[in-house]
């Protein structure tokens, strides 16, 4: 299967250049700021951070040289100053060859500044643009920087409407790890960047937190944990435009030539999982094979999960009971852990190294595990044997999983084979509903939208296209099976509005292609192969719970494009 990390290794080792996306996120309508903040530094600030940024590559560049000096000769150790080649940089005439000296040979060739290879560390000099000698500036006819550059239509983008989703996306460009926010809205069928933050180290984990660590008891927040290569977890506020740090991070690395203890993990954050039913919770899996429940309001650890005999690659809390932690382990198991008795719990065998793991909130006893051999596997929680049914979803790796929030027993699977795959899993023997090749390349992730049930977005490696928002009603296949099967909302998102998707949209736009110690941080607050049917199944009605706008796919411009 696809691998974001050991591709990541790969790819750099080999000098290669990598556009992808490992990792995506939605977020719910209606809890972002209309008008984000804007960081506004003044040059005293700005010149402090870029003073406190150069002092942090550098201690990265000492770490790595150290790392790297662990078995070398003591005698070398001493021929670190400047002059310890002296005697090489002479010529023959006994005067200095400056080819030597400065290595000439080797000027163009590209180097690492201790950054990770972004060549960020003198990238920024000047706090104020005035006194960089070498940048030059237009100005606008009334005399102010940039003034004439922000029209109304930017500024309307800006801001975000009650209508609006945010697809939160890690990007890897090249030796650029970015986090870019988007607006997506399903009424005005809009897509399109908001801004974006640019990144330490590439990312390998998204997590959306509703909820702000800020003052007694915390309030109700929009913000980001990124996991990435490195152990630390960094936490960006969304609401926040032109950030140059995280709002917080939860752990520290290791400093060897300060001889500072690391805190927190100690290897690469492949997964987290925010706990909505005890929102200062949050938990992140390793490559170091821990688990680790972090208390957000002191971004303190509170529990620590030692089972896992291989690298945690996915976790997902129960959507209703706050204490249950569902895992997944590359050593091939699923576990489910009560977090109120450290270290209690039970274990399932699947097919294969485990890529994702998924509740099933319209039947919250059971739960959905993919791996990297292509299989779906069905496990009810109560009981401690075989799966309730196992599909041979994909030829390779399903990398992307994705339950409908509101459409009972809709199934998406994506995979390192570069099709998703719709299925209905209401019955004993799950049925495929339609497959389709996104042309997005491998596909690294998948994720629905919360709030228009069937809304997915994909994320891929293929250099010009890696990104892309689609509605599975768009397929005649899926429309005919799910277009009359009544919805529900169990998870309380925004309502979609209508009792069944054909309520909420005509026929005209379908497309006809069918191919192709956790108590007190708690308190403190059948094998089946595929086939294909025509099969129509109903749901009693859902709940009232509000409505949201009408669904309709009209052909508009996009703003913009990724």
């Amino acid at each position: 299967m696809a691998d974001p990390l050991e591709d990541l290794q790969t790819a750099v080792e080999r000098g290669e250049g990598v556009n992808f996306v490992p990792c995506l996120k939605w977020v719910r309508r209606g809890v972002a700021k209309s008008d984000p903040d804007k960081v506004k530094l003044s040059p005293e600030e700005l010149a402090a951070i870029i003073e406190q940024t150069g002092g942090a590559l550098k201690d990265i560049e000492l770490d790595e040289e150290s790392e790297g000096d662990e078995n070398a000769d003591p005698k070398q150790e001493k021929m670190n100053g400047e002059d310890v080649n002296t005697k090489d940089n002479i010529d023959e005439k006994g005067e200095k060859d400056i080819n030597k000296e400065y290595d000439m040979d080797n000027y163009d060739d590209d180097t690492k500044d201790g950054d990770g290879g972004l060549g960020i560390g003198s990238l920024v000099t000047f706090a104020d643009p005035k006194l960089d000698p070498y940048l030059s500036m237009k100005r606008s006819a009334s005399g102010n920087q940039n003034e004439d550059l922000e029209s109304n239509s930017d500024i309307e983008d800006m801001k975000i409407k009650p209508t609006d989703n945010l697809v939160l996306v890690g990007h890897v460009e090249g030796n650029a790890s970015i986090l870019e926010v988007y607006v997506y809205n399903d009424v005005e069928d809009a897509f399109y960047v908001h801004h974006d933050v640019l990144l330490p180290s590439f990312p390998m984990a998204l997590e959306w937190i509703g909820y702000s660590p800020e003052g007694e008891g915390g309030k109700q927040g929009n913000l980001v944990a990124v996991g990435s290569m490195g152990p630390v977890i960094d936490v960006w506020d969304i609401d926040l435009v032109d950030s140059l740090e995280p709002d917080f991070s939860l752990g520290t690395k290791a400093k060897k030539k300060k001889k500072i203890k690391g805190y927190g993990h100690k290897d690469a954050v492949l997964c987290l999982a925010w706990n909505r039913n005890a929102e200062h919770v949050l938990a992140s899996g390793s490559v170091d094979q821990t688990v680790l429940l972090w208390d957000l309001n002191g971004a303190t650890i509170a529990s620590t999960i030692k089972a896992h005999k291989e690298k945690v690659q996915t976790l997902a809390w129960h959507p209703f009971e706050a204490q249950n932690l569902l895992t997944g382990c590359c050593d091939g198991y699923a576990r489910l852990f009560d977090c109120t008795s450290e270290n209690t719990y039970k274990q399932w065998k699947v097919d294969g190294e485990v890529e994702k793991v998924l509740w099933n909130h319209f039947n919250p006893f059971t739960f959905l595990v993919a791996t990297d051999q292509g299989t779906v596997q069905l496990f009810d929680a109560r009981q401690e044997d075989k799966p309730l049914w196992t599909l041979n979803a994909h030829n390779e790796g399903v990398n992307g999983m994705s339950l409908s929030t509101q459409c009972p027993d809709c199934l998406v699977t994506g995979s390192s084979d570069k099709t998703i795959k719709v299925w209905d899993i209401s019955d004993d023997k799950p049925t495929c509903i339609q497959e389709q090749n996104l042309k997005l390349g491998t596909l690294h992730s998948l994720e629905g939208c919360p709030d228009a049930p069937f809304v997915m977005v994909a994320g891929g490696d293929k250099q010009d296209n890696n990104l892309k928002v689609f509605d599975i009603r768009e397929y005649a296949a899926v429309r005919s099976r799910f277009g009359n099967r009544s919805l529900k909302n169990p998870l309380k998102y925004t309502d979609f509005g209508y009792t069944t998707a054909n309520d909420a949209e005509v026929t005209e736009n379908i497309d006809q292609n069918t191919s192709d110690s956790y108590n007190d941080l708690v308190n403190g607050t059948k094998s089946k192969d595929v086939e294909m049917s025509d099969k129509t199944d109903t749901f009693p009605k859902p709940d009232s719970g509000g409505a949201a706008k009408k669904f309709l796919k009209k052909t508009k411009k996009k703003k913009k494009q990724f």
